[in-house]
């Protein structure tokens, strides 16, 4: 019998989505995993949760340009270096070629009509406060991406936000200015005229563009996200970004050329629906490089559903033996506690999954954490004390609301006969079993070892 599309793309996708039969450090397995990486990057594309982060970003960098190129230009100016600030802008605008100059020029004739001083105090508070809401913005897209609810205090947001604005233009431009300055110097150019060291640096000076771009999208990657994010993943991600980035300035460069049919249709509204677009292309670049960083540091996520995954009653209690497993094995060995990532890497789940069974044994008194940076996980209570059906029953009854448990649902007798023998057999078979039982069994694989590598 003739194999059918419908059966090849079945048995496609049972290839791609079914659990692993290779060992983690095989070719076939990597390979499968970066197929899992390129269809859930373009899943999330698709679906339009990046593309919605994206739109809002754009939005929210139309409001707060002026005010954050003039917040920037005050500080610059106070150091005579606020005269880089329209290179640079036409710099990151040179795709949109002669359209890019002129929206340059109008922007920088904007910043240099405003006068902060005379704003007054509500004035200068909004000025700030437009522009520290495009920065809030870009931490929620990326702690969204990384699936982080917990956002950095007040204080915290408050004291990086402003160390962003007021001293990270001054680094930029100071770093360019000195090399600027040593490479014009006398011995800078008789440093130059020596071969090969003119070729190389000639060399370098073309590469250099791209460094920049590689090494600001990792930085962004890496302090951004209000989680500890590894260089590596961040690395690899900026290097990608980067290069799309640069790659997308080409394209776009090339389509503005050919685009003369957009200045007949919109006239002098030409220039802001392309530079909306460029816009677009840069937010959406940067957050599919987050995007990649965060399932090349957490691979767990790379599944075929989309969305935070919801467990069955089944995958709640089995999580629930293992993660009792794990954390009383290491307290009865005495090794140093596991954190939430520790558990995620060595379940293989992912991480929002794991937190919830976590908080559920939390708020049960089976588990406490520690006062740790990041916090790790300790039995609460003395292992022998602690029943497996107690445990099981905290973790089955978590979630419930107080007016919906099962007493506020009322059965007919011979419907709740058998909902009783459902619970008496469940307590029956785990009877006299102890939660330091599941601590001393033997483990399915050798445990890594106790180093701390990252939060929650």
């Amino acid at each position: 019998m003739a194999t059918s599309p419908l059966d090849w793309l079945r048995r496609l996708e049972r290839t791609i989505w079914s659990p692993p039969a290779h060992a983690p450090s095989s070719w076939k397995h990597r390979g499968l995993r970066v197929v899992r990486l390129g269809l859930v990057l373009a899943r999330d594309v698709v679906r339009g949760e990046l593309t919605l982060w994206t739109m809002s970003l754009v939005y929210t960098t139309l409001l707060s340009m002026v005010p954050l190129l003039a917040l920037s230009f005050s500080v610059l100016k106070a150091f005579g270096v606020h005269n880089q600030v329209e290179p640079l802008l036409g710099n990151l605008l040179a795709p949109l070629g002669e359209q890019g100059r002129e929206v340059s020029t109008r922007l920088i004739g904007f910043i240099e009509q405003m006068n902060v001083g005379v704003l007054g105090a509500v004035g200068l508070a909004l000025l700030i406060y437009t522009v520290v809401s495009l920065i809030q913005k870009v931490e929620e897209a990326f702690n969204a991406i990384w699936h982080v609810t917990q956002l950095r205090s007040l204080g915290e947001r408050f004291s990086r936000y402003l160390s962003a604005l007021m001293v990270g233009p001054l680094l930029v431009f100071a770093a360019a200015g000195m090399t600027a300055a040593a490479l014009g110097s006398e011995v800078g150019q008789t440093i130059l005229a020596v071969e090969p060291i003119g070729q190389l640096a000639g060399f370098a000076g073309r590469a250099v563009p791209y460094l920049l771009v590689v090494v600001a999208f990792t930085f962004i990657y890496v302090v951004v996200p209000n989680t500890r994010v590894r260089l590596v993943p961040a690395l690899i991600a900026g290097v990608v970004g980067g290069v799309a980035w640069q790659t997308a300035g080409w394209a776009f460069a090339a389509f503005v050329v050919s685009s003369t049919r957009y200045a007949a249709i919109y006239s002098g509204f030409a220039i802001l629906v392309l530079f909306l677009i460029w816009l677009y292309v840069s937010w959406l670049v940067l957050l599919v490089g987050a995007a990649l960083a965060f399932y090349l540091q957490h691979p767990e996520y790379l599944y075929a559903k989309p969305g935070e995954p919801r467990l069955s009653n089944r995958m709640r209690e089995r999580l629930a033996l293992a993660v009792m497993h794990h954390v009383g094995r290491r307290f009865v060995h005495g090794g140093p506690p596991l954190t939430l990532r520790q558990l995620t890497q060595q379940l293989g789940i992912p991480m929002h999954s794991v937190d919830v069974i976590l908080r559920a044994l939390e708020a049960g008194g089976m588990l406490r954490q520690t006062n740790d940076e990041p916090p790790a996980y300790v039995p609460a209570r003395e292992l022998a004390d602690v029943p497996v059906g107690e445990m099981l029953a905290c973790v089955r009854a978590a979630g419930e609301d107080s007016f919906l448990t099962p007493a506020a649902l009322p059965l007919p007798a011979r419907v709740e006969d058998v909902a009783a023998a459902v619970e008496r057999s469940l307590a029956d078979a785990v009877r006299g079993l102890s939660v330091r039982a599941l601590a001393d069994a033997e483990a399915p694989a050798a445990e890594p070892g106790g180093g701390r590598d990252g939060g929650r």
